[in-house]
């Protein structure tokens, strides 16, 4: 028996721990006082910011069309031209009756001083002068009656040059030259779509509400706006109004922003994930999210103490925003905590501790990322 204990004792490694207190490696951040901008994220839905289709306002045979389909046009560039000769001849109609009348009117207006200076003298009756004079108002009624008809031949004929209401790119062309086009037609003749700048369409959930509102009311709020996987950001913009109706099906908020889109990343109906940069929590301590776990008692993390030990320490978390996780109670600026490696520890295990990647001061990382990080693990018994 005793020389077992000997041999026993003789066969442990000088300097080497006990059984029962392995070094576990760990990867260990620092909790830190951080600027932290708070983000809310939700998906959207990419819209025109203005979308017109163009139809004709006369009636008339399709000449030519000087557009090709998706080019991008300007604000007054003629579209198609509608065969202007029945409003010419309607125009000269008009101008001829103008002329016709305006003589009829100046003859009526000299019969009538002949007439007034005869009334003057009692040579005629009172009541020929009267009606004459009624013959003149009459005929300036339909001196006015013909203007208004040359202006509405004037007004067909620059409707028969059908111009771009918008700058914006075209979409297909609906009619070919040659076909006859109605003032009544739906299809209308194509679609322009103005795509710089794009509104971007985001829900949210409806508990958020009175955040947005009382952001909004401090000032204009930012949108991000991501591919829809999130790895490229296509734009940003700025939110531009809150609708006035909670979608009581699906319980969210819809919001929508105004994002310039010189570039046309953003195009119409494209789904995109938005993040809305509502307020930058000042001084706030952060933690690795990584860091966070959860217990029967709840939420807690391993503190690395002086003795290279490590002790579970009830934390209360603030909000989670990316990779970071806003601490308001349980912890102290500078405390190391456990990142990686949680699922060996147990109270009092001693650890071998190397900083979380990207810090190599132990900090906490930089990067938080478009989206919310993963939820916090649960540590294996």
């Amino acid at each position: 028996m005793l020389l077992t204990l000997v041999l026993g004792a003789c066969s442990r490694p000088a300097g080497g721990p006990p059984p029962g207190e392995r070094v576990v490696p760990v990867t260990v951040a620092n909790a830190q006082r951080r600027d932290v901008p708070i983000f809310l994220e939700g998906l959207g839905t990419v819209s025109a910011f203005q979308t017109v289709t163009v139809r004709p306002q006369v009636d008339g045979i399709i000449e030519r069309v000087f557009f090709r389909e998706g080019q991008a046009v300007r604000r007054g560039e003629p579209l198609a031209q509608i065969d202007p000769r029945p409003f010419l001849a309607q125009l000269h109609q008009a101008e001829a009756a103008l002329a016709r009348d305006q003589a009829q009117l100046a003859t009526n207006k000299r019969n009538l001083e002949r007439y007034e200076l005869l009334a003057q003298r009692k040579l005629i009756p009172q009541q020929q002068a009267d009606d004459q004079r009624g013959l003149v108002a009459q005929g300036e009624g339909v001196v006015r009656a013909d203007q208004a008809q040359i202006e509405t031949a004037k007004l067909s004929l620059v409707y028969a040059r059908i111009v771009s209401p918008l700058d914006g790119i075209t979409g297909i062309r609906n009619v070919d030259p040659g076909n006859l086009v109605r003032a009544t037609d739906t299809t209308g003749i194509v679609v322009v779509t103005q795509l710089d700048p794009a509104a971007v369409l985001i829900s949210l959930p409806q508990d958020v509400l009175t955040q947005v509102v009382e952001q909004q009311r401090r000032g204009p709020l930012e949108i991000q706006v991501f591919s829809r996987d999130g790895s490229a950001e296509l734009g940003r913009g700025r939110l531009e109004v809150i609708d006035n109706a909670i979608n009581t099906t699906t319980s969210t908020l819809r919001l929508k922003a105004v994002v310039p889109n010189p570039e046309s990343a953003l195009w119409p109906n494209a789904f995109v994930k938005a993040r809305l940069l509502l307020t930058t929590r000042v001084g706030a301590l952060v933690v690795p999210a990584h860091a966070l776990q959860r217990g029967p008692n709840g939420t807690f993390v391993y503190v690395v103490g002086s003795d290279k030990t490590v002790q579970p320490r009830p934390v209360t978390v603030e909000r989670q925003q990316g990779d970071l996780v806003l601490i308001s109670k349980g912890l102290q600026p500078g405390e190391g905590v456990v990142t990686e490696g949680q699922g060996q520890l147990r109270p009092g295990s001693k650890v071998a501790a190397r900083p979380s990647a990207g810090t190599p001061d132990g900090g906490v990382p930089e990067g938080t990322g478009p989206g919310v990080g993963g939820s916090p693990r649960t540590p294996t018994p």
